[in-house]
């Protein structure tokens, strides 16, 4: 089955990869790797702002780490033109905006890697980094990158 079969079977719709907010580029490619800057949450096309043991639970920051996944398959799709030539999702780092007590941020990054897992099958496996921050730009509540093997 392919990546697009099975986006049909999760109704997602692929969003345009985002401009920048600042000095770099949405993805950079060398070799047969694309190197994905990090996307910060959005709702509803703001920014989903808040901190992981306050305002935001563990289930909603897994919701918003999913919606990030989406925004980064878009670029990835961006990137390649063919989200089919992809090989693996080599690794995933997410930044999670939390309170010092909050020790759940690889609950919320299994938002994004649960969706790839889903999109890709075992291409989608990846090694993974989840910390707790003490803020992201524009106080989002979750920012993620990742890093892609293309055929």
């Amino acid at each position: 089955m392919s990546v697009y079969d099975r986006l049909r079977e999760l109704d997602i719709t692929l969003p345009p990869v985002a401009v920048p907010a600042a000095a770099y580029l949405p993805f950079v490619r060398t070799g047969n790797l694309i190197f994905v800057s990090g996307h910060i949450a959005r709702k509803d096309g703001k920014v989903w702002a808040g901190q992981l043991g306050g305002e935001i639970q563990t289930e909603e920051g897994k919701a918003a780490a999913r919606a990030i996944a989406i925004d980064l398959l878009g670029t990835l799709q961006a990137a390649t033109g063919d989200l089919d030539q992809i090989v693996r999702i080599v690794k995933v780092m997410s930044l999670v905006n939390s309170r010092p007590d909050f020790t759940e941020q690889h609950l919320v990054t299994n938002g994004a890697s649960e969706l790839l897992a889903k999109v890709f099958g075992d291409r989608g496996a990846h090694a993974r980094s989840a910390f707790g921050v003490a803020q992201i730009p524009l106080g989002a509540c979750v920012e993620i990158e990742l890093i892609a093997e293309v055929a």
